[in-house]
């Protein structure tokens, strides 16, 4: 799944190859939201739909109470029919579907038993029960003695007479209705409106547990079989599934019967149809592969679909090449959704998508809506191989398939826009994003025992910046001998090493083979601090973690040690790279923890992890520190662009966790009047971003304010003269982005030309609506400014323009904007809107509440509406979705007081009884980064205020 923000995506774990006396790194990758899961509990008996007989001994041990399938039944195929009605119900008001579906199984072991996933479906009762079976091939099938559903474990539970023989084959029937819902779940309802006429598309999310809302299936990644589609439809509306469509007949008066070609054997999440009145347009007649771009009518009239048509085929044969396997369909639709829940979704040959994931206007789109658009398509294209062709058994492992997609989408993209460098943005995009919660004690390993994930909402905390942005590595081979060996298969993370392992040098020592590395790296969670001593060139390692004093209560057979691959540079110059090996039998170890080289004398400095290609932080003694920043002071540009971000960003994270001073970490910023490069300005912006939360409520903010006003005065005036007095745009692709912060922390610091600029832009865009004078690039930034400036008349003309908005990336910036008002009455008003959805739409409404709590006049408000409205919020908008982690992390990232941290563990308390679902470890991470904010703020607001006093101050 793409990410959601979402999101939000990889990361890098690192690994090594140590051989011919050489160490090569291994580049790591990943991502998504909340961490870790709940221990499976146990689940007392509930009975739904139809009881079983009084007669039944029902204990917490029956099969139906376990949230797995039991291993006696496997799928071979379904024949699917389903008829959505895109009108409400005359008398309910209630948009339905009802369908049928015949599942071929074999029995694997002998049993009486067949639990089958079956949710929120109202089965017809067949002689009594709510299914038929027959048996194939001359099996005699037992009969059914009694059928019901169990809503908590969502089975339908067939109880025989007798047993199912292993080798034979049978069919399960059943008809079945279901809601048509707008809970961008399973079979869903997204709407638009063209002028003053609602239009209803019948859509699917099926990942990771929602296929059995749609019909009953055996719902778990590793129960693969073939799908046979059809599809009953209004007349005048296209019906699309995972296969070509092979034939579309007139059933009836009413609608069209479109029947589709089998799919490959594939698992149940990626199951898609969709029936809209959507137009598309497509790759030339004759090309290998069918690409077809789906979308609202005016969209594709408007051209908002060619970039993604123009990009998707030159993708797609890369990964061909890439993975040196043919796309294995005939077609590739890609179709854009107004209303879904994640950023895109991996259905094989039918990849749906948010529309701001795949359209895109010259007119109003900017450079960072086309980079997501490019990013997104290649992380989807390239599931098509490593999680669609090869899949992991269950998802615990869902790392196999999120992490490595993470990574090689940025290649895809990069691909598909070489001049963009865009590989050199995944340590900033994906490496310290996933480091800030993986540095949590209450974080969590890549990979996890099947039996720690079961439920559906432990599943869904798994899509997290963890899965995504911390994952699986390549020892720099392409993986085709593990997708050739184990397609249309599932696979465990062992398979992937032991394909490692076949293709490993023989001179490479056992130590570093993929077992002894990887594991370290997957099966227990955090990262190490490599410390290092240029004075006597030692080495050190422990795990890091933001508060020091935090308890990490989950064990680890490797004692937090790991196996670290390091590259280096000495006063500018690249060195050889080294293995710091830190293992329990020391005897083993191929390195001593003394690295002589690391010995410095003089001048000279050592800056470790070079371009980050390890996932871990360094510090150092404090004379080497010294030289860095010496060195940041007098000619930065010796040192890397990455490693220049790198510098400040583990400078500020070491001195939350009490390694160096906080006024080290600040003097990091110093030398920021002089740079021009776009990492280095954005990871400064991330860690002072954090002291703006922590003291935009106090005394300090003044100061900071100016210091930050100081410091980027320089980068404003820079662009302000290569831009022709904001004119013009930067040709170099990152170059427009550091165009975006320079205006952004200039007006954010109060640079009086800088307000000034967006509210005459501003004002000129409301004085000629239909013509927007403000560049793509700058809107969301002008938006936010401006109204933040303004009051009630510029809040109404935005909201307007939200509701007009002719593309969604443009909505989307407008909704940013609007949370940045400074009147609280207006921050209330548009709350109240996050929960109509004929206002907001569901998949933004948690986007809205997280950026209001991003204004410190709206971050109170909003806790104490989402506190108000949680059993609604919960309940209505699902206790699964994804984004419920999201929107407590957005919330409470301010915290950092006794009376909020009182509030949260009441906020705890009071709904102990229904829980938190899917939010259930952001809740835990929201507390952990709570205390550790209180503690921070006590030691260090003294020290803070007088640096930023000092340091503000006009030279």
């Amino acid at each position: 799944m793409g990410k959601g923000f979402f999101i939000s995506k990889t990361l890098t774990i690192a690994g090594v190859i140590v051989g011919a006396g050489a160490v090569a790194t291994i580049i790591a990758l990943s991502v998504v939201y909340s961490q870790e899961k709940a221990k499976n509990q146990e689940v007392k008996p509930t009975n739904g739909g139809t009881s079983p007989p009084t007669t039944t001994q029902v204990t917490p041990w029956d099969p139906w109470d376990h949230y797995r399938l039991p291993d006696s039944l496997s799928p071979v195929s379904y024949n699917i029919t389903l008829w959505p009605r895109l009108e409400a119900s005359r008398s309910t008001g209630l948009y339905i579907f009802t369908g049928r579906s015949a599942v071929v199984f074999e029995c694997k072991k002998p049993t009486d038993l067949i639990l089958i996933h079956s949710n929120k479906l109202n089965l017809t009762l067949i002689n009594g029960h709510h299914a038929r079976l027959t048996g194939l091939d001359g099996a005699t099938p037992p009969n059914i003695k009694d059928s019901w559903l169990q809503p908590v474990t969502q089975f339908l539970v067939i109880q025989l007479d007798g047993r199912l023989q292993a080798g034979n084959r049978y069919e399960l029937y059943s008809d079945f209705t279901g809601e048509l819902a707008d809970d961008l779940g399973g079979f869903y309802r997204s709407e638009y409106f063209v002028g003053e006429i609602k239009k209803v598309v019948a859509t699917t999310q099926m990942q990771p547990t929602h296929a059995r809302k749609a019909f009953p299936c055996f719902d778990e990644p590793a129960m693969k079989a073939v799908f046979h589609m059809t599809l009953l439809h209004p007349h005048g509306t296209v019906a699309l599934a995972n296969g070509m469509n092979k034939c579309s007949v007139m059933d009836g008066q009413d609608v069209t019967q479109t029947s589709f070609q089998a799919t490959p054997i594939m698992s149940t999440y990626l199951l898609a149809f969709v029936v809209s009145e959507f137009d598309f347009i497509r790759s030339p007649e004759g090309e290998k592969v069918l690409i077809r771009i789906w979308a609202r009518k005016q969209a594709i009239e408007e051209g908002q679909g060619d970039y993604a048509l123009e990009k998707t085929g030159p993708i797609l044969e890369f990964f061909e090449k890439y993975y040196t396997t043919d796309y294995p369909l005939n077609k590739s639709d890609q179709i854009a959704l107004p209303d879904f829940s994640a950023g895109a979704m991996e259905n094989w040959g039918l990849i749906t998508y948010r529309e701001t994931a795949l359209l895109f206007n010259n007119a109003s789109s900017s450079n960072a809506d086309k980079e997501w658009i490019a990013t997104v398509i290649s992380h989807e294209l390239a599931h098509m191989w490593f999680g669609n062709l090869v899949t992991m058994r269950w998802w615990n492992d869902l790392w196999l398939n999120e992490g490595f997609a993470t990574y090689v989408s940025y290649l895809g993209a990069n691909s598909a826009e070489p001049t963009w460098n865009y590989t050199d943005l995944i340590v900033m995009k994906e490496v310290y994003k996933v480091m800030s919660v993986d540095a949590l004690a209450s974080s969590h390993p890549l990979s996890t025992k099947e039996q720690d994930i079961m439920q559906p909402a432990q599943i869904s905390e798994l899509f997290d910046s963890i899965t995504y942005s911390k994952a699986l590595t390549s020892y720099r081979i392409s993986p085709q001998t593990y997708l050739n060996t184990f397609k249309y298969g599932n696979t465990v993370y062992q398979d992937l090493w032991n394909h490692l392992q076949t293709v490993r040098s023989p001179s490479i020592h056992n130590i570093c083979s993929p077992f002894v590395i990887m594991n370290r790296w997957i099966l227990q969670m955090g990262f190490p601090l490599v410390s290092i001593d240029t004075t006597n060139g030692h080495i050190t390692q422990n795990h890091f973690l933001l508060d020091p004093e935090s308890v990490v209560d989950r064990p680890s057979e490797f004692q937090y040690e790991w196996i670290v691959p390091i590259k280096w540079i000495k006063s500018g110059t690249e060195q050889t790279p080294f293995c710091a090996l830190y293992l329990i039998d020391d005897a083993s170890s191929l390195y001593s923890d003394t690295h002589p080289p690391l010995k410095m004398i003089g001048s000279d400095w050592v800056l470790a992890n070079t371009k980050v290609s390890g996932f871990f932080r360094v510090n150092y003694d404090t004379a080497n520190w010294e030289r860095l920043l010496t060195q940041l002071s007098t000619n930065h540009e010796v040192i890397p662009v990455i490693n220049r971000a790198q510098i400040v960003d583990d400078a500020f994270n070491l001195a939350r966790a009490k390694t160096v001073s906080t006024k080290l970490a600040l003097r990091t910023t110093l030398y920021l009047q002089k740079e021009r490069e776009y990492m280095p300005w954005e990871m400064a912006d991330r860690n002072l971003g954090y002291f703006f939360l922590m003291f935009d409520r106090s005394e300090v903010y003044g100061p900071m304010r100016a210091y930050l006003r100081k410091q980027v005065m320089p980068l404003f005036n820079h662009f302000q003269a290569i831009t022709a007095n904001w004119t013009k745009i930067p040709d170099n692709h990152l170059d427009q982005y550091t165009q975006v912060r320079a205006i952004s922390l200039a007006c954010s610091s109060g640079v009086p030309v800088c307000e000034a600029l967006m509210t005459s832009w501003f004002q000129a865009w409301m004085k000629t609506p239909e013509k927007n004078p403000i560049h793509p690039n700058l809107r969301q930034t002008v938006y936010c400014g401006a109204l933040a400036a303004g009051g009630v008349e510029e809040w109404n003309f935005a909201w307007k323009m939200y509701k007009e908005a002719p593309i969604a990336s443009e909505a989307e910036k407008l909704m940013y904007g609007l949370t940045c008002t400074r009147e609280p009455w207006l921050i209330q008003r548009y709350l109240t809107y996050c929960l109509d959805p004929e206002k907001i739409r569901k998949q933004d409404a948690t986007f809205t509440m997280v950026y209001i709590a991003g204004n410190v006049v709206g971050q109170s408000l909003v806790w104490d509406f989402v506190r108000a409205n949680w059993n609604y919020i919960y309940n209505d908008y699902g206790s699964g979705s994804f984004s419920f982690g999201r929107l407590i992390e957005g919330i409470t990232r301010r915290f950092s007081s006794e009376f909020e941290l009182k509030q949260l563990q009441q906020f705890i308390k009071e709904n102990s009884d229904q829980g938190l679902g899917s939010a259930s470890q952001a809740v835990e991470q929201a507390l952990e980064r709570t205390k550790a904010n209180i503690k921070w703020v006590a030691e260090n607001k003294a020290d803070v205020f007088q640096w930023f006093t000092d340091n503000s101050k006009l030279i």
